[in-house]
């Protein structure tokens, strides 16, 4: 099943389970749920054996939140031949922090452009691509002095919106979604897709061959959720506990 095909009728958790989810989620030990003891620790050797040099990365999601601060720059990549306006790109930056677009061209932004460096590069598929000089991707030395805008205007990841394109796909580079479903959904609580792919951002695993044992039904599982789970929150915690020595925490 492609993400996009994921049902709007999942069952959620009630409020009572949220309430003991956050009640857990704020103490500072690692204490999951029984339940859940057996799959996480299935999920992380998983990714500890599949995973290239896993430990050894340091492009992860979480490695761009700690540069940066806690303020993601994000640069969209519009692949599309529609216009986009500035209501649209407003409803955007409520849901990322945009400093830039890459666009087929310049008539395509419509109002005002303050504030935001525009880009009509292209990479060698001839897509929009935000300029690699100021991107983390290309430099994680942090290193953005040929960037026209310096340090300041760099972004660490790219929301790449693409007009028919079905699924998802998401890394360190960031995140690629359809520019319709995007577009559809940017009011929504849970853009489901785009949460799916910033989970592969920050390092959690795909699980299109495999099930961990007694959970079934979370995000990083397409096809199975519509919104975070409690699997995923400790999911992504394994990795902030196994990390967050490189940030001398």
């Amino acid at each position: 099943m492609q993400d996009s095909q994921i049902p709007g009728d999942l069952d959620a958790p009630n409020a009572t389970a949220w309430a003991e989810i956050e009640k857990r989620q704020r103490t500072s030990t690692w204490n999951p749920p029984a339940k859940l003891v057996k799959p996480l620790n299935e999920v992380w050797e998983h990714q500890m054996s599949t995973y290239s040099n896993p430990m050894g990365f340091k492009n992860l999601g979480f490695d761009h939140v700690m540069a940066a601060r806690g303020k993601i720059n994000y640069c969209v990549r519009w692949d599309s031949s529609k216009k986009v306006t500035a209501a649209q790109r407003k409803q955007i930056a409520a849901a990322v922090k945009v400093v830039g677009y890459a666009v087929r061209d310049r008539s395509l932004l419509e109002g005002d452009t303050s504030g935001l460096d525009i880009y009509t590069n292209r990479d060698e598929g001839g897509v929009p691509e935000c300029d690699p000089a100021c991107g983390r991707f290309f430099h994680q030395d942090n290193d953005y002095s040929r960037c026209r805008g310096g340090a300041a205007r760099h972004y660490d990841e790219s929301l790449w919106l693409t007009d028919g394109f079905q699924g998802g796909a998401g890394g360190d580079w960031g995140q690629r979604v359809g520019q319709e479903y995007f577009m559809q959904n940017v009011n929504s609580e849970n853009i489901h897709i785009y949460l799916h792919e910033l989970g592969h951002t920050f390092g959690l695993d795909v699980f299109y061959n495999w099930t961990p044992t007694g959970v079934t039904n979370f995000i990083m599982r397409a096809g199975s959720a519509t919104q975070v789970t409690e699997f995923d929150i400790w999911m992504l915690r394994d990795w902030w506990r196994h990390l967050k020595s490189r940030y001398n925490l």
